[in-house]
């Protein structure tokens, strides 16, 4: 899988690039104050079903089986470990240890709730021209992402599984008819799909490439960080690669798995040039990354104008000026949808029964979304005035924060997957 399709780029460059250019800056920005802290509202409810996760996070119930429905072998012998009250005790604890893993770590200090207080009255001074619903809510709170990793929490099952078919249903401009190879339980009749892929216009199969790769992104994060076993009632956390053979190898996955790595590479070029794009918009000097300490601002901004510079010395781009060539009228109205459908796909994600997951889905998302923004404002970012804000271009904290999160974490995958790679010839 060397050649990726849609643009001109080979998977090693991109590697080495990740690896030793981009990486290791991302990681050191993603632990700066104003990177580390992120806004989101997860108390709102999931407006397309009523939510009842495996373990919905709020009451963890396990509904036992109607005596009917039991199999007679199992209803037999009365000490058979498939009995009942033995498997309802194990649908408890997972579910005890699902709510316990993707609990939100809220801890703040008050230094820095004070803090948010002053960011607030910053960030409102600035102009806005564009919606702030989430942010705005009484509901939202700031959340330290270093406290609240990514990883396993336990959360699976039919309530992931109809997010995710959710996601695709919604957003992939799909016809009915076409069999989607997503559900893993589903039977495959997977080739007629990808030539009905193939036939889209590019646009539209960017955006299923797009949700492909991000959905395999948040996999390899749940594979690199797996919770192995509590030792000393302590949890230790590593690669699973039991996991990553099931979501990802090519004969597991009947071919799917490495078409799923192929269209993280995808994501993560878009969102590069995304940040190759906006980089004028903070080479600005109005633009600070205001946290209200003078040094540490100034210290921010270099580190992300650095890698800025890094971002626009790779020389392999997809050139997004193919997706977006029709018509005016037709890119405007291409802009407006892709934008309904991030919007749609954030609402969605408000389904998700684990507060954690919840988190990053929303980010990731939300980094995504301004990524596709910046894309499509390539003439209004050239336009910025430099010493005023613009009324043709504007990012908010948050989507700052998105952005650059939500890249680090393809970043972090694309690194993680190196590792895989090396853990899988060692135990060939």
């Amino acid at each position: 899988i060397n050649i990726l399709d849609d643009c001109l780029c080979d998977i090693d460059s991109i590697d080495n690039f990740n690896t030793f250019k981009i990486f290791p800056k991302i990681k050191k920005l993603q632990e700066r104050d104003y990177f580390r802290y992120y806004k989101v509202n997860l108390k709102r409810p999931c407006p397309f079903w009523a939510e009842d996760g495996h373990c919905s996070i709020k009451d963890c119930h396990v509904e036992p089986c109607p005596e009917s429905k039991i199999p007679v072998g199992i209803k037999a012998g009365s000490s058979n470990k498939y009995s009942k009250v033995a498997n309802n005790t194990k649908e408890l604890e997972d579910c005890e240890q699902a709510n316990k893993l993707g609990a939100i770590n809220s801890t703040l200090s008050n230094q820095s709730k004070e803090a948010f207080i002053d960011w607030a009255r910053y960030d409102d001074s600035q102009d806005h021209f564009c919606e702030l619903d989430d942010e705005r809510s009484p509901a939202a709170q700031y959340v330290d992402l270093l406290l609240n990793p990514e990883r396993y929490t336990g959360y699976k099952g039919s309530s992931a599984w109809r997010v995710w078919n959710s996601i695709y249903e919604e957003n992939c401009f799909k016809p009915r008819s076409v069999y989607r190879p997503l559900n893993p339980l589903a039977p495959s009749r997977g080739e007629s799909f990808y030539t009905w892929l193939e036939g889209l216009c590019l646009e539209k199969r960017v955006f299923y490439k797009l949700i492909s790769g991000l959905h395999a992104s948040i996999n390899l994060h749940l594979c690199a960080n797996y919770l192995l076993e509590e030792t000393w009632g302590k949890p230790s956390w590593g690669p699973n690669m039991k996991e990553f053979k099931r979501r990802f190898d090519p004969v597991e996955t009947k071919g799917e798995g490495p078409r799923r790595l192929k269209n993280l590479y995808f994501l993560y070029l878009i969102e590069l040039r995304a940040l190759s794009k906006v980089a004028p918009y903070f080479e600005r000097s109005i633009v600070d990354l205001y946290t209200g300490n003078v040094e540490e601002d100034a210290d921010t901004k270099t580190l992300l104008l650095n890698i800025f510079q890094d971002t626009k010395s790779f020389p392999m781009h997809f050139d997004e000026k193919s997706m977006f060539a029709g018509d005016k009228k037709g890119a405007k109205s291409l802009k407006e949808e892709f934008r309904l459908h991030f919007k749609n796909i954030s609402r969605i994600m408000d389904c998700v029964g684990c507060d954690k997951c919840r988190l990053w889905g929303k980010l990731q998302t939300q980094g995504l979304g301004t990524a596709l923004k910046i894309l499509f404002s390539e003439k209004e970012i050239q336009k910025l005035p430099e010493n005023s804000p613009s009324k043709g271009f504007q990012l908010t904290r948050q989507e700052i924060v998105a952005l650059l999160n939500a890249f680090g974490r393809l970043s972090t995958s694309i690194r993680e997957l190196q590792n895989f790679k090396v853990l899988l010839q060692h135990s060939r």
